[in-house]
């Protein structure tokens, strides 16, 4: 069984696929005095098939025996370092971590000479790159069975992904997956129908909301009740802003809603196979949770769980909400493979 290699020729990117190159830990990831880097890091770069640059690491278990792998997927405008907490929690259950940035966003190839714009030619580069990913860094080198646990626009990608992943992935929990916006003046079919319209016209490169980054108070904010947290996410890109985003492009929102039609299609949906936990946040302002449980209890092999008071980052989350969620992912993996375990 393939585990990641810690040796010290391993550090220095002396083994494996040129594709999946290894390299010293300080010189691709980030740390601060509060979101400390976690022991047994082994990050590197891989090329997606067009040749972008793709950052990713693996994070050995501190526990024994190790129970597999999980593919941890971020929402957008995320990266590695934001999930360190989270990856620390995985490793101490005796899980290896595998994590990648989503190309155009954390460390990975920024897609626009503007580095702030949030860019995507299509979801399903999200979904080939996750493909890529598999392949060459984590299904050689670490061990099974693989998990994914992803949140937000992260689920949307996993759901996209899960047809062509059957028989590679155990199981999944999908965090907040991103399957329709809320909140917003307009309903998601008036922004489907503009922001087609408006990429059609050659505007796709265009911010659809926001713009550069802009550091917003903890007062109002919609993401989690967590002041330390979010105090801490902040000053991370405050401290290493190349890794930060401002809003996404309008060809970036067209292409999401491209990729919630699939997944919400009852076509699309009878062809997911894999056992799916979804954790909605009750108080989510960014995404529809009465949305994501009636997709749940639509699937086959999906089963729901609604953490009360929660905002839309759980793993975020002030500890009450957070905890719900991990003690979620503990019951439902490793576990069996019945559709109706959990």
């Amino acid at each position: 069984m393939c585990r990641p290699d810690l040796s010290q020729g391993a550090r220095y990117g002396l083994y494996g696929p040129r594709s999946c190159e290894a390299h010293v830990s300080e010189s691709i990831l980030f740390q601060t005095p509060e979101n400390p880097l976690p022991p047994g890091a082994e990050p590197g770069y891989f090329d997606a098939e067009d040749g972008r640059r793709i950052r990713y690491a693996l994070f050995t278990a501190a526990a024994e025996p190790k129970k597999g792998t999980v593919i941890l997927m971020s929402g957008r405008n995320e990266s590695i370092e934001k999930y360190y907490e989270t990856i620390g929690d995985l490793n101490a259950r005796g899980f290896v971590v595998a994590m990648k940035d989503w190309r155009g966003q954390g460390g990975s190839a920024r897609l626009l000479r503007d580095p702030a714009r949030g860019h995507v030619g299509s979801f399903r580069h999200y979904v080939r790159d996750l493909d890529r990913f598999l392949r060459t860094c984590v299904e050689p080198r670490c061990p099974g069975p693989f998990y994914i646990f992803a949140h937000s626009t992260g689920g949307l990608i996993a759901l996209l992904a899960a047809p062509a992943l059957a028989g590679r992935i155990r199981r999944m929990v999908l965090s907040a997956p991103l399957l329709a916006l809320q909140g917003f003046p307009v309903s998601m079919t008036t922004v489907r129908r503009i922001s087609r319209l408006l990429r059609l016209a050659g505007l796709g490169r265009l911010y659809a909301s926001g713009g550069p980054r802009r550091v917003q108070p903890f007062e109002g904010n919609k993401l989690t009740s967590d002041h330390l947290r979010y105090k801490r996410n902040t000053a991370l890109v405050d401290a290493f802003p190349a890794i930060g985003l401002g809003g996404p492009t309008v060809a970036w929102v067209s292409r999401m809603c491209e990729a919630i039609d699939t997944v919400l299609s009852p076509d699309f949906m009878a062809r997911i196979r894999i056992p799916i936990l979804f954790v909605a946040a009750g108080a989510d302002e960014v995404v529809s949770a009465p949305l994501i449980e009636r997709y749940a209890r639509g699937l086959r092999a999906g089963s729901v769980v609604t953490i009360d008071g929660a905002r839309h980052e759980i793993l975020q989350e002030a500890d009450l909400y957070r905890e719900q969620l991990l003690a979620a992912f503990d019951a439902f993996v490793p576990g069996s493979d019945e559709p109706n375990a959990a």
